[in-house]
């Protein structure tokens, strides 16, 4: 048994679970991709906040969950969509939308980790980490 082959699935699984069982955070093992997507989580309004936790060799991620003011979740879907044996890249044409433009697509770019809406307004197209809505 080795350890996670995916870390970006497993923090997305860390957070939906997290959001189901109505917890205020959830810690992940640090990366600089998943602060990234953190931030990411964070602007577009998912989640209340994160901040990284020196602790291990990479330290740890601290996620705040975010709720309504009737404690209903503000993240009801979170979908790994390209995978370490099955990468997923789109030109700019091909930059699918969620939801109807309702959700969110995060893609890793050669500017960076930024939205769906970022990638198209900078014209360029890139890996497809996860669908949020």
């Amino acid at each position: 048994m080795g350890g996670i082959t995916d870390p970006i699935s497993d923090m997305l699984t860390r957070i939906r679970n997290g959001v189901r069982a109505r917890h205020d955070h959830v810690d992940v093992p640090g990366s600089r991709l998943k602060m990234e997507i953190a931030r990411i989580l964070k602007d577009e309004g998912f989640i209340a906040d994160w901040h990284r936790i020196d602790r291990g060799p990479q330290g740890v991620l601290r996620v705040t969950l975010k709720y309504g003011a009737r404690k209903e979740a503000t993240l009801s879907g979170l979908t790994r969509v390209s995978r370490p044996g099955l990468r997923l890249y789109a030109r700019l044409q091909e930059i699918p939308r969620v939801r109807g433009g309702l959700g969110v697509v995060i893609l890793t770019t050669s500017r960076g980790v930024m939205t769906d809406r970022q990638a198209r307004r900078l014209g360029i197209g890139g890996e497809v980490i996860c669908y949020v809505w």
